[in-house]
């Protein structure tokens, strides 16, 4: 069967926090210690869902993972400005790697924001310590914005990629 992307139902929230805070940790990208916060950001699935849109990728019936897609508008953009939108906390669980979710969701993403009148970019925010999602991200058509780099913590530097949506049409 192939990989079905569709908006998470409040079923799926407590396994996508899991396989997201999960995901986070696995990768380095969350200190168990010190960012335990963000941590309950990360498991916070349902407010999340009430402040933009949570997709998620299933296969066989299987959650994989998911993403939290923010129009704009949307309290969760971090970076998006005027004709932007933005994705958050894209995570794909061990056992769903290398099947094509995390590809899956990020067009599912550009899909939505290209569907929003005036909406021309989509830009997303990721850890240095994230190289398979910077593959994934530069090989659908992201290209770096350092000017828009930014820490939410001295501890965590962020690097900013942004889709002009026309490019996402291979």
């Amino acid at each position: 069967m192939d990989i079905v992307i569709r908006t998470a139902v409040p079923g799926d929230y407590a396994e996508l926090g899991d396989i997201t805070a999960r995901a986070y940790l696995d990768d380095g990208l969350l200190d168990d210690n010190e960012d335990d916060s963000y941590e309950r950001v990360l498991r916070d699935v349902a407010g999340r869902a009430g402040e933009g849109e949570v997709i998620v990728a299933t296969l066989d019936g299987v959650l994989l993972g998911g993403v939290t897609f923010a129009p704009p508008g949307s309290p969760l953009a971090d970076v998006a400005g005027p004709g932007e939108a933005e994705f958050r906390m894209l995570a794909v669980g061990r056992a769903g790697r290398g099947k094509g979710a995390g590809e899956a969701l990020v067009r599912a993403c550009a899909e939505r924001a290209r569907a929003i009148e005036g909406v021309n970019r989509l830009l997303l925010s990721t850890q240095a310590r994230s190289p398979a999602a910077h593959r994934i991200y530069e090989r659908l058509g992201f290209v770096r914005t350092p000017e828009r780099d930014w820490s939410p913590v001295p501890t965590v530097p962020l690097l900013t990629y942004a889709l002009e949506l026309r490019v996402l049409d291979r």
